[in-house]
């Protein structure tokens, strides 16, 4: 990997990493748009140490909180209560799905789930999920001519049921295309969330996933068609990118719907089908050995 191809996907990284749109999709379309090789699963998870790193900074408060008050229940009784160190073992619950799949789907994940055909349909599928899950919302938040606005959930009627929820809508991020924060975001909502605290749990929940899966990769970084100096600086870029991402996306959905990204998905991945079916790109392009 050349340093100019390690700034673009680091950039890439950086710009989809938080938006319900999928960094893995991308990561996988830009090499092969380009005609480089695909820079890999491990190459995914270890830049997203940058971008999750740039999460630990930006809610470095409600992070701090939450895991004093986490530690502090496991001597305190009276702490058990408490709503921080509950957050704390709902992060852990709903961390559980992603990280026994992840270990059981990696040969999958390496491999046919990397299918370009397999992600234009997880673009398209769940940006029609997002775009549902979105409309409800609006309509609960704004009522109707024969209806009233009705209030929606935040993070403090979170429990285990709806924690493992949200866990099991993130571990469905192993597949490229279908978006760790689109998907979580996507299953808040349905459950009855608002937009920012759908959000706040999915870049929360992200956190031991994402680190556990970069440090776990890190034994294989180096080898192959990767080596450490750009994929430092692909990870270096995509935290700086990600938390300029991210202060601004949760301006954003504070005021704005998420169908724009809806209609970006549906439409990238009706582009992708045709791209392949025309025979301009293969479903396999940029993977070794094509």
């Amino acid at each position: 990997m050349s340093w100019f191809e390690a700034f673009v996907l680091g950039l890439v990284q950086g710009l989809t990493e938080f938006l319900p749109i999928s960094s893995s999709a991308h990561l996988r379309l830009t090499a092969a748009f380009a005609g480089w090789e695909d820079p890999g699963a491990a190459f995914t998870a270890i830049t997203q140490i940058g971008t999750e790193t740039a999460v630990l900074i930006y809610f470095r408060e409600d992070i701090t909180r939450i895991v004093r008050a986490w530690f502090r229940s496991l001597t305190d009784k009276s702490m058990r209560g408490d709503h921080d160190a509950q957050m704390g073992w709902l992060v852990i619950i709903g961390s559980l799905p992603i990280g026994v799949l992840g270990v059981t789907l990696k040969d999958q994940i390496e491999g046919p789930f990397r299918d370009l055909r397999l992600i234009a349909t997880t673009l398209i599928v769940m940006g029609v999920i997002l775009g549902v899950a979105d409309r409800l919302a609006a309509r609960d938040e704004s009522g109707g001519k024969h209806r009233a606005a009705r209030p929606r959930k935040t993070l403090r009627e979170l429990g285990v049921r709806d924690g493992l929820i949200f866990g099991f809508c993130q571990a469905l991020a192993l597949i490229p295309g279908v978006s760790r924060s689109g998907a979580t975001i996507s299953g808040g909502l349905l459950m009855g969330y608002t937009r920012e605290s759908a959000a706040r749990y999915s870049f929360l929940l992200a956190i031991p996933a994402v680190l556990a899966s970069g440090a776990y990769e890190l034994k294989d970084a180096g080898e192959g068609h990767v080596s450490w100096g750009p994929l430092v600086f692909a990870t270096l870029i995509a935290f700086f990118v990600g938390y300029a991402v991210i202060a601004w996306f949760m301006r954003f959905i504070t005021t704005q719907s998420f169908m724009p990204f809806v209609y970006y998905r549906i439409a990238l991945g009706i582009v992708l089908f045709i791209l392949v079916g025309a025979g301009v790109l293969s479903p396999h392009a940029g993977e070794s050995g094509h």
